[in-house]
């Protein structure tokens, strides 16, 4: 209903429309008649005919139970029949590419008002266009693919690979080359870390940690061992296809017997007898977007130890999904190599040399993780300062209580922290060699990664805790709450457990230590 037909009431008029057959309630200075959707509400019929909704401004009560999208739907606009007369509307949905105007919602370098040395003109202008991407092909996807559980839309890859997302993600390099970087914003010359950082924080803004794997993930760290070592031939048939997302990558690595003992692999790969082949038995499990990748990225032992190589989706080659604690749009799979051939020059680096290939990519995808963890995170403090604001308990907000006061600091300053320390480790991302980002980050990277994954967990808590029974209810106000605490574990657990990361970040310092130290 346009605003031309809606006619304009007095508050005492609506009032008078307060009977099951006769509803009508103000929200927002909007008038809605609800008499005929009574006896359809979900709350039942007496939610509505209480003496303090029927007829009455119920913009308080409607917001304690209910998101503000809510109202944008279709069937709940046609219930508008009119304003109040001399008020308008206070409250305003967030509209497509907004920056949010609630405290510690945005990084610091996104907030009005605030400085930082690390972003230039070109990096907001990337990020404007990202987060309208994001909100308009992306949060509508996700949302529908963490229901159905299917791989996202194609359209939607398409669409990322029309403006150059899936290169993007990779990072700076000669795959960008050539390349127009979102329709021509950044040159791929000029494209660093912190142009990817924004890629990646303003993805996760879609809220789904399913989808988020799920829209290939599995590429993200499945194609730069190919990038890498792959021979010219090589990247020359799969890359392409990969970066327009007619064809689809994974890394498989992980099995059920060596968790995160990568020399542990049991999945093994013998010559053929001419040599010209690698015939390969065994199976991986927890792969990202293995149900539906065409190219596997594979880790096996060799004679000369552990040797990666690309192997194509073909005979013997098996998949089969995993449910996991999220969606199964992630694509996760268990996959099974049954006299599975590969030729010799899909070997990826050097035969025996496949702990140094695995090495060059851990710290890139640890870093991606920390970059996807500190968003997330933010998301969280926006979500628990609106609803501790909104939320009345007892006659008062929720964050009229200390208690809750003190949860909201506690959630602001880890994202805070986790952020800030991003940002410094991806400067010096952008102002080392690959060389020195390998000997002098990788423990920097590691404990990032375990105290960011770390920090999520606490949030996590905190949140349900704020949101009560509707932090575990997978629908309603509470919903991106409970999605974000039943996958937090995924975060603590990928690119290597946080136990793990946490004694390598310690022993990389300790191979640093000088041997005149002496208290």
């Amino acid at each position: 209903m346009s605003s031309k037909q809606l006619r304009t009431f007095t508050r005492e008029e609506v009032a008078k429309h307060n009977k099951q057959d006769d509803l009508w309630i103000i929200i927002d200075a909007k008038v809605y008649d609800l008499s005929r959707f009574v006896a359809m509400h979900p709350g039942g019929i007496a939610a509505l005919t209480d003496e303090e909704i029927a007829g009455q401004d119920a913009t308080d009560q409607f917001f304690a139970l209910h998101r503000f999208e809510v109202l944008m739907k279709p069937q709940y606009q046609r219930l508008i029949i009119g304003n109040i007369e001399g008020e308008e509307a206070a409250l305003h949905p967030p509209r497509i590419g907004d920056i949010s105007k609630v405290p510690y919602a945005e990084p610091t370098w996104l907030t009005e008002g605030y400085y930082s040395p690390y972003y230039t003109e070109n990096h907001r202008e990337l990020q404007r266009a990202v987060r309208k991407f994001t909100d308009e092909y992306l949060v509508p996807d996700a949302q529908a693919r963490e229901e159905d559980g299917k791989r996202p839309d194609q359209k939607v890859f398409d669409k990322m690979a029309e403006l150059e997302l899936h290169a993007m993600r990779l990072g700076p390099g000669k795959h960008l080359q050539g390349r127009t970087l979102m329709g021509g914003i950044v040159k791929p010359e000029e494209f660093d870390y912190f142009h990817e950082l924004v890629v990646m924080q303003e993805m996760v803004r879609c809220g789904a940690r399913g989808y988020g794997d799920g829209l290939l993930g599995g590429k993200v760290i499945g194609l730069p061992p190919v990038l890498n070592f792959g021979s010219e031939e090589l990247k020359a048939r799969v890359v392409p296809d990969v970066l327009a997302a007619k064809k689809f990558i994974c890394l498989a690595i992980s099995e059920a017997h060596a968790g995160s003992d990568v020399m542990g692999l049991q999945t093994t790969a013998v010559k053929s007898e001419d040599g010209k082949e690698w015939i390969i038995n065994g199976s991986k499990k927890w792969i990202t977007n293995g149900t539906f990748a065409d190219y596997f990225t594979v880790g096996c032992k060799t004679e000369d130890g552990f040797t990666v190589i690309l192997v194509e989706r073909g005979p013997g080659v098996e998949t089969r999904q995993i449910k996991t604690s999220y969606s199964t749009t992630a694509g996760t799979a268990f996959i099974t190599f049954d006299n599975v051939r590969a030729p010799v020059g899909n070997t990826l680096g050097e035969e025996g040399g496949g702990i140094f290939v695995m090495l060059s990519n851990f710290n890139h995808e640890r870093w991606v993780m920390c970059c996807a963890s500190a968003r997330a995170q933010r998301g969280i403090v926006e979500e628990c300062l609106k609803w501790t604001s909104q939320r009345k308990a007892f006659g008062k907000p929720l964050n009229s209580l200390a208690t809750v006061r003190a949860k909201l600091a506690a959630m602001i300053q880890r994202a805070e922290s986790v952020q800030n320390w991003l940002e410094s480790i991806t400067y010096q991302m952008c102002n080392m060699s690959y060389k020195q980002q390998a000997s002098k980050l990788a423990g920097q990277i590691a404990l990032l990664k375990s105290y960011s994954t770390s920090c999520a967990q606490e949030t996590a808590r905190d949140a349900v805790q704020l949101f009560g029974g509707r932090g575990i209810t997978r629908t309603g106000m509470g919903r991106l709450i409970e999605h974000y605490h039943r996958t937090i574990p995924f975060d603590a657990l990928l690119g290597g457990a946080e136990d793990v990361l946490s004694d390598l970040g310690v022993r990389q310092a300790m191979r640093s230590m000088p041997h005149d130290a002496r208290l």
